[in-house]
C-alpha cells in the first residue's frame, strides 16, 4: 500500500479526521507497517501502552481475562479500526489482548511521533484536544443514561 494510500486510511479515523494532508503525511511516513500472521498476537492484556494500531486489512480478536483466567472474546475489530488510542497521549495499559484471526496488516504509531505531529502542528494538537473532550463528555452521558435506567 502506498502513502497516500495509508493518508486516506488515517484521515477516516475519527482522531484524525479533519487534519491536513501535511499533518496525516508527518504520520504515514513515520509510522510502521507490517504484516501479523494469522494467530500472532500483537500485545497483551495489561502491558505498558507505547503505541497505537491501525488495522489496514485482515482482523483482530480483543480479549480479556476472565474469572477462570481464561480468554473471553470481547469483540473482533476489522479494516479501519484505530487500537489504543489513548495510548498516544498518555501511560496506559493495555485492556486487551489482541490476537491477529487472519493475516492482518497494521500501522504501528508510536506515542513519540504523536508528540512530534503535536509540537510541529499546534493547530492539531487543538483539534484532537477538542476529540478528547467530545469523548469524555459522550461517555459521561452514556454512564448518566445507564444511571437513570437502573433508578
Amino acid at each position: 500500500m502506498a502513502l497516500n494510500d495509508d493518508i486516506q486510511l488515517l484521515a477516516q479515523l475519527p482522531l484524525f479526521n479533519g487534519m491536513s494532508e501535511d499533518q496525516l503525511r508527518l504520520i504515514a511516513f513515520g509510522a510502521d507497517r507490517r504484516v501479523i500472521s494469522n494467530g500472532q498476537m500483537l500485545f497483551r492484556e495489561s502491558s505498558p501502552a507505547d503505541s497505537a494500531y491501525v488495522i489496514v486489512s485482515g482482523s483482530v480478536e480483543l480479549s480479556q481475562t476472565g474469572r477462570d483466567n481464561k480468554p473471553e472474546v470481547q469483540a473482533v475489530v476489522g479494516s479501519g479500526t484505530l487500537l489504543s488510542e489513548l495510548a498516544l497521549v498518555t501511560l496506559v495499559e493495555r485492556k486487551f489482548t489482541a490476537i491477529a484471526r487472519e493475516d492482518t496488516a497494521i500501522i504501528r504509531v508510536t506515542r513519540a511521533l504523536f508528540h512530534r505531529l503535536i509540537e510541529e502542528y499546534p493547530d492539531a494538537a487543538l483539534l484532537i484536544q477538542q476529540r478528547i473532550r467530545d469523548n469524555i463528555a459522550a461517555l459521561a452521558a452514556k454512564a448518566a443514561a445507564e444511571l437513570h435506567r437502573f433508578a
